[in-house]
């Protein structure tokens, strides 16, 4: 497990994340909070922080995760997978596996987004 220092992505890491997944579905970034999320067809399936990948320890991950180092997004987070970017074809794997069990985000009704 490790938490990596307080930098910020590089716009390199985040167009090399969505470049490896742009034919698993339609693919953004968002920046939150100083790290970014990566969302696929709208499901947040992606913490990039610190130029590292991290996603959700989910039992649906763990044959294809065994052998990944785990850590922690941020200070705080639950602990998270640390997905290698540079393995091409199981992180789409990994990510289109996350397609099938993640939720899509319920839409925010207009009256929380007044409160903003």
């Amino acid at each position: 497990m490790r938490r990596v220092k307080e930098l910020s992505c590089s716009a390199e890491f985040i167009d090399f994340i969505k470049d490896v997944l742009n034919d698993v579905g339609d693919v953004r970034a968002k920046k939150m909070f100083g790290d970014w999320m990566i969302y696929v067809d709208e499901k947040p399936v992606i913490i990039a922080c610190d130029d590292m990948a991290y996603v959700k320890k989910l039992p649906e991950l763990e044959d294809l995760m065994e052998d990944a180092e785990c850590g922690f997004p941020y200070d705080g987070a639950k602990e998270h997978y640390i997905l290698e970017m540079e393995h091409q074809s199981l992180a789409k794997d990994v990510v289109r596996k996350l397609m099938e069990v993640l939720p899509k985000p319920k839409k925010k009704s207009k009256a929380s987004a007044n409160r903003k």
